[in-house]
Formats: structure tokens, sequence, C-alpha cells
């Protein structure tokens, strides 16, 4: 396997910085307009619901169908990822999702509209995050990228900022349907940027005649694709994630319901409260990422610095949601709440840099979006599993309760699991055993 090289001229690295300084902060907004496309539903849930007149499950079912096609586009595209390049790829993505928003402006549009276009919505955005940590990869080599990294992540907090205060203010002005119109315009605008302004990096593969082989030294990848998720570190990061995917996709669908019928906020409060998890969200992955960095620099083993720093996050998380469901006033349920869903997702980062320096170049792709694709099955379970507890509970009081208990140890669970089987230093000497050929290091 080659080594992935950097250019050692100071102007040629000065200038290759601030390129992907760029191509990084377009992988961010990318992620934001992913995000704000998952939570224009749950933000304008009461309106739908009025309009419609849909119950929990009804909507329940709505939630769940963006995450139908969701796991096996992430994993199709994740494999197109290693041998199509990276800015046709995300372009088409992205004109994907305006595709499916802006149909939502139409009168008629109802049930079977929102059901339909949120399956293609979401089968246009299964294969985002993945990709757009992968391109962000190709910038960096390895023991560098759980920055990066977090800044990818920490769009999907912007997302929700930015999108909670901006979809309600559309909503009430201009009614539901033109915030859906809204991100599908967004789409469309970034797809124009990312044309003219990005693209992959330096630690990318190459397509040559004899197919994919590492930039710079023409050698194919050797190890057999089983024996990378069959790794402790790559089963760690599936799992865990799982379980993180459930809460986010409980809190889009959820939260805001939650916080209005049962919390007893105003539309105009909730609009700025689900903001509060993504802002601590924000904090945590760039602080998770950051302190692995420093962790990684010093000579910190990964499985410190991505493993179990990484675990104890969701640990928290989980713990924070288990009090939540039994704390009384505000004062205590709105900080464990910020908590609980945003904590677990500041370990994204940590696992998708791990999984990146344990794989082949040309394995990447694939590596990360068969892990997402498979987490991301516990987010077409939640929102469906979430209104099926509530109408069958004795109220919706007790229906939440239950439905936040169930993610709670799934959090804590995910966090134990991660603790025990993330080890990128041994992985990466086990996969390195298995091809003679790789000279990547390795760090011990």
């Amino acid at each position: 396997m080659a080594v992935e090289t950097e250019d050692p001229t100071p102007a040629a690295a000065d200038g290759a910085g601030r390129e992907a300084r760029t191509v990084l902060a377009l992988l961010a907004l990318f992620i934001v307009i992913n995000a704000a496309d998952k939570a224009v539903l749950g933000l304008t849930a009461d309106p739908i619901k009025d309009e419609l007149g849909l119950t929990a499950t009804e909507f329940g079912i709505i939630a769940s169908s963006f995450y139908l096609l969701f796991s096996l586009s992430a994993v199709s595209v994740g494999f197109l990822g290693d041998r199509i390049r990276p800015r046709p790829l995300l372009a088409v993505l992205a004109l994907v999702w305006a595709a499916a928003q802006l149909p939502i402006l139409l009168p008629a549009a109802g049930f079977g509209a929102l059901v339909a276009t949120r399956v293609v919505l979401g089968a246009g955005e299964g294969p985002g995050y993945p990709l757009a940590n992968y391109t962000a990869f190709t910038w960096f080599p390895v023991g560098r990228r759980a920055l990066p990294s977090a800044v990818v992540v920490a769009g999907g907090a912007g997302g929700t900022v930015v999108a909670a205060p901006l979809v309600v203010l559309v909503s009430d002005t201009f009614g539901w349907r033109a915030a859906f119109g809204l991100l599908g315009a967004a789409g469309l605008v970034w797809t124009l940027c990312w044309l003219r302004y990005g693209g992959g990096g330096p630690h990318r593969v190459q397509l040559g005649p004899a197919g994919p082989k590492d930039e710079g030294a023409g050698v194919p990848p050797t190890v057999p694709f089983w024996r990378i998720v069959t790794t402790g570190t790559w089963l760690g990061a599936t799992l865990s994630t799982f379980a993180v995917m459930w809460t986010l996709a409980l809190g889009f669908a959820w939260l805001p319901l939650y916080l209005e019928e049962q919390a007893g906020f105003s539309a105009a409060a909730v609009s700025g409260i689900v903001g509060l998890p993504a802002l601590a969200m924000a904090v945590l992955v760039l602080t998770a990422g950051a302190v692995a960095h420093r962790l990684l620099r010093r000579g910190v083993t990964a499985r410190v610095a991505q493993g179990l720093l990484g675990a104890a996050l969701p640990l928290l998380a989980g713990v924070s949601l288990l009090l939540a469901t039994r704390a009384g006033p505000a004062a205590l349920l709105l900080p464990l709440l910020v908590l609980a869903f945003s904590a677990g997702n500041g370990q994204t980062p940590l696992t998708n840099a791990a999984l990146a320096d344990i794989c082949p170049p040309a394995r990447r792709s694939a590596a990360l979006g068969l892990s997402y694709a498979l987490a991301a099955l516990s987010s077409l379970l939640a929102p469906y599993v979430t209104g099926r507890v509530i109408d069958a509970a004795p109220s919706e009081a007790v229906g939440y309760g239950r439905a936040f208990d169930l993610a709670a140890w799934l959090l804590i669970g995910g966090a134990l699991i991660a603790a025990l089987l993330i080890r990128p230093d041994r992985d990466a000497r086990t996969l390195l055993s298995a091809d003679p050929g790789r000279t990547d290091p390795v760090k011990e």
C-alpha cells in the first residue's frame, strides 16, 4: 500500500492549506444544509399535523420514511466514492436534496407527497456525512484527521442552530411549505459554489487502468475489505454510532413536539431551545476533535485519544437522558436534554478518524459508507418506534418517558461497546500484517 505524501514545498503547502480550508468550509456548509433538511420536518411538525390531520404514528411514518433508502444509498454511494471524484458526486447529492424539497411548495402535496419526497431526500442525504468526511480526509494525512472531521460534523450542529429560528420564522410568515422550498433553494446555491471551488485533495485515490491506486505510488491495496469491517474498531464505531444516530433521529422528529406539548414551551421558545443542543454539540465536537488531535501529537495511543475519549461522550448523553425523564423543573430539564441530545455526537469525529486511519486509502470511502449505512438503520427505526410507543402508552407523558429511556440505554450500551472494541493502534497493526506491501505509518 502506498505512503500518503505531502508536497514539501512551503509555497505549495501554503496554497494547499488555503484550498483545504476553503473546501473544509464548503463541506461544513454541505452538512449544515444536510442537517437543516432533516430538522425541518420536526420544526414544522405542529402545522403539518394540524393541516393534514395526522396521528402520532402517521407523523412517525413520515419521519421514518426519510431513512427508508438512507442506509442503502450510503453504502452504495460509499463504494462509488472510491471510484468517482468528490466534485461531481457531492454536486449530484445536493441537487437531489433540492429536487426533493421543492415539490412540497405545491398546495396539493399531502401525506403521500411528504412520504415520497422524504424517501428521495433520505436517499440523497444518506451518503452525505461519510462522503463529506472522506473528502475532508483527502486534504489531511494520517494522524491529523480528527479535527477536520470535527469541523465537518460540527456543520450538523450549525444546521440546527441556523435552521431552527429561520425555519420557524419562514413557516410563521409564509407557511410551513415555504420552509421546505427555502432549503431546496439552498441546495442549488451550494451546488454552484461547490462546482466552482470544491474538489478532492492530495491524499486521495486516483483511478488507473487497473482500478484504484494510491496517489503517488501506484501500488494497489491488498487488504481484503472483510478484514477491515471485522476489526474491533470498525465494529465498535458502527455499533456506538447506531445508538448516537437513534438519539439524533429521535431529537429531530420528536424533541420539538415534546418541548411544546409536554414541557409547556411556546412555539417561539422551542425554536430557540432546539438550537441549544446543536450549539453544545458544536462545542463538544470541536473540543473532542482538538483534544484527540493534541493527544495523538503528544504520543498518546489512539485507543485512549479516539476510543476511550469518544466512548465517554455517549455515556454522558445516556445518563443525562435517563435523568431528564425524571427531572421536574425546567431549570434541570433543559440542561439535561441539551447534554442528552448533543454529547453523543461528540464521538463521531473521533470514530471517523479512527476508521480512516486504519483503512487503506482506496477502501476508506466504502468502509466509512458501510459503517454509516448500518448505523443509520437506527434512524429508520427511531421515529416510527417512538410514535408507536407514545400511541400505546396510557398517556403521552408516559410514552415520551419510555421512548427517552430506550434511547438512553442504547447510548450507554454503545458507549461500553466502543470502550471495549475501538483500538485503532492494534487494528492498524493487524491490517498492516495482512498487507505486507503497506507502508503507511502506524502509530503506536
